[in-house]
């Protein structure tokens, strides 16, 4: 029989995922037509994930993935979140950093990652790895990343990549820390009512929120 004391050590190693939701009276539950996050959820990256009072919330760079091409970088918009008193810090590099993935660019489940130098060669350049590879770059010891995206349907099947993005990660030197759902509905009584975005496929009613942190070996 198995054992009971296994079990429970198997079950608090678990990462438990956070679901988060809209105000009642939040007029906008959902993202506007091509973004992935609500705005409501971007000031609560900038304020209640990291720690910060509502009236000094953290700098936030954003961008936006749409394809993974070579030359990607030079065709992501880019949006900086900060406020007056960040000014005087603008030349640092950014600590926290947004990457919204459009749904057609994420990797499907079956793709394989790099296993060895040869491979990771090409992939430091172009795709997901070469991706994540910059991201580490960018950011500081103990910066965070974080991944908003959602899964999508294809041949009636829902295709959730997430797994593959975050052995993408890994490889590049980020820490898994927290996945958080956010759902595209309000709160109604016991239930939720769906407020689905126009581009969004069917049956999926959330995104993914996936928080990394970049870590460096001496």
């Amino acid at each position: 029989m198995p054992n009971p004391t296994a079990r429970r050590r198997r079950i608090a190693h678990l990462l438990p995922t956070t679901v988060w939701l809209p105000a009642p009276d939040e007029p906008n539950a959902a993202p506007i037509p091509g973004a992935v996050l609500p705005a409501w959820a971007l000031d609560k990256i900038r304020t209640d994930f990291v720690g910060r009072p509502a009236d000094r919330p953290a700098p936030l760079l954003k961008i936006a993935i749409r394809d993974t091409a070579p030359g990607m970088d030079a065709r992501i918009p880019t949006t900086p979140f900060t406020t007056p008193a960040d000014d005087e810090e603008a030349t640092k590099k950014p600590s926290l950093l947004l990457a919204e993935l459009h749904p057609d660019t994420l990797p499907a489940p079956t793709d394989e990652l790099p296993s060895d130098q040869s491979g990771m060669r090409g992939a430091l350049e172009d795709g997901w790895p070469g991706f994540f590879h910059r991201a580490h770059r960018l950011l500081p010891d103990y910066g965070l990343l974080l991944l908003a995206t959602r899964q999508r349907r294809e041949a009636g099947h829902l295709t959730d990549p997430l797994g593959t993005l975050i052995a993408c990660a890994r490889t590049a030197g980020f820490r898994y820390l927290q996945h958080i759902v956010v759902a595209y509905a309000h709160p109604v009584g016991d239930h939720l009512v769906p407020v689905l975005p126009a581009d969004i496929s069917r049956g999926v009613a959330h995104c993914d929120l996936i928080a990394l942190s970049a870590i460096r070996h001496a």
